[in-house]
């Protein structure tokens, strides 16, 4: 911009007598002088202002611009690193048709009763009058065919697993069989699944054979702390070498124990869940079979038992 200096005025003098003083006066171009630097000064504020208001422009205009281009490299960068979505898990049942009744459990679709109620059991409850278990409208039974020790790990069959395994069957209920796991290896999980061929003897079973592999609530069981991928392949071991035998294969746990293994590698495996006090399975998980209580009353068992739903599309 530019500034003006200061001006030393001309000053023009008239003629005056010999030895007095000159008399100055004022030249109109002085006047004019004047008024011309007003203007300049006005004219100078206004280009000063105009300038200030372009450079305000820019600078709204820069900033806009900066915004603009920092929120497009934002989304981008919000985009390159996104989680993908995580695939919500949708139920193969529709538990609207879930019902219960003193207790016990129908499932059905479409009006038609798509499930049966049934039992597992051990030596643990005794002799057992499987005449009148089928009288009390239970349809199934999984059978303990044997169980490792959670200290030292020894091996035992179960005591009354023929017993059992005959009279339920004889008495019309459909028969499968589970074995307690504390496996801490591949080789002990085939000791397992041996020992429950050994008890099944070529026998014909309705259901599966479940392997059933749980945290014990002792400090110094010896299998609480097995890691993912051993038990994992504990359990793919001891279902391989069930197959090989001839007889279909199921995993149980509850919501813990089943998410303790690595449930994609045992994919095609079908689930037993144990969980209770529920209207229906709450586990985001497919299963076959649903253990819904662990205190059940059934006729001609003198203790408490688990109660199960099975879901006959399913199993």
């Amino acid at each position: 911009m530019k500034h003006f200096k200061s001006h030393t005025h001309a000053r023009h003098t008239t003629a005056t007598p010999s030895g007095s003083a000159p008399q100055y006066r004022q030249n109109y171009q002085t006047t004019q002088f004047h008024n011309t630097l007003a203007e300049q000064q006005q004219k100078a504020k206004r280009r000063k202002s105009l300038f200030a208001l372009a450079v305000l422009v820019l600078v709204i205009i820069s900033v806009t611009l900066v915004a603009i281009s920092v929120s497009q490299c934002g989304s981008s960068s919000l985009r390159a690193v996104s989680v993908p979505e995580v695939e919500t898990y949708v139920s193969p049942y529709n538990w609207d048709g879930m019902v219960e009744q003193d207790g016990r459990f129908t499932y059905s679709e479409d009006g038609e009763v798509k499930s049966q109620v049934g039992i597992d059991i051990s030596e643990l409850q005794g002799n057992i009058d499987w005449n009148a278990v089928a009288a009390d409208g239970i349809s199934f039974a999984m059978v303990r065919l044997g169980n490792r020790g959670y200290t030292e790990g020894g091996l035992f069959a179960d005591a009354n697993a023929q017993y059992n395994l005959d009279e339920a069957q004889a008495a019309g209920l459909a028969c499968g069989a589970y074995f307690f796991s504390q496996a801490t290896t591949v080789e002990e999980a085939r000791e397992e699944a041996d020992m429950a061929l050994q008890q099944l003897n070529g026998r014909s079973l309705e259901l599966p054979v479940a392997f059933d592999h749980e945290s014990v609530a002792e400090a110094n069981a010896r299998a609480n702390n097995l890691d993912r991928e051993t038990l994992t392949q504990c359990a793919l071991a001891f279902c391989e070498r069930i197959e090989a035998g001839g007889y279909d294969v199921m995993i149980y746990g509850n919501r813990n124990d089943l998410l303790r293994y690595n449930l994609k590698e045992l994919e095609g495996i079908p689930l037993w869940l144990a969980e209770y006090d529920q209207p229906h399975p709450t586990a985001q998980m497919d299963i076959v079979m649903w253990q819904f209580s662990g205190s059940g009353s059934v006729a001609g068992i003198n203790t408490p038992v688990d109660m199960n739903l099975r879901f006959t599309d399913a199993l």
